[in-house]
């Protein structure tokens, strides 16, 4: 942890804890990095549900958090960024499939919304 960390504390269920951490290890994230991405996807989903003007998906916070680990180029920072989504992707559409909202037809040419129908 550098200097520039800080450290929140929470009290939960241990249940919940476990869930959480089997979310975590799924999207292979710490449960810290979880705790944070998911406050953070939280909050901008409440400030959008309430009519924020920022409607920048999180980049503003992707961007910090790439350049607090390194200084970057433009050409990093751009490669990060998009290895960053691909992976968001990658995890949403594991997650949808998973969950039986998502399929991929060869027929189809692609992903699919599966018919509840």
């Amino acid at each position: 942890m550098s200097d520039a960390d800080s450290v929140v504390k929470t009290y939960m269920p241990e249940a919940q804890k476990d869930e959480w951490r089997d979310h975590a290890d799924e999207l292979d994230m710490s449960l810290s990095e979880f705790v944070r991405t998911m406050v953070q996807a939280g909050r901008r989903g409440f400030l959008d549900d309430v009519g924020s003007t920022a409607k920048n998906d999180g980049l503003d916070e992707r961007v910090l958090a790439a350049l607090s680990e390194e200084p970057r180029s433009w050409d990093e920072l751009r490669d990060h960024l998009v290895t960053s989504v691909e992976d968001d992707l990658e995890a949403t559409l594991t997650r949808l499939q998973d969950d039986s909202r998502v399929r991929y037809s060869g027929r189809d040419g692609g992903y699919t919304i599966v018919d509840d129908a």
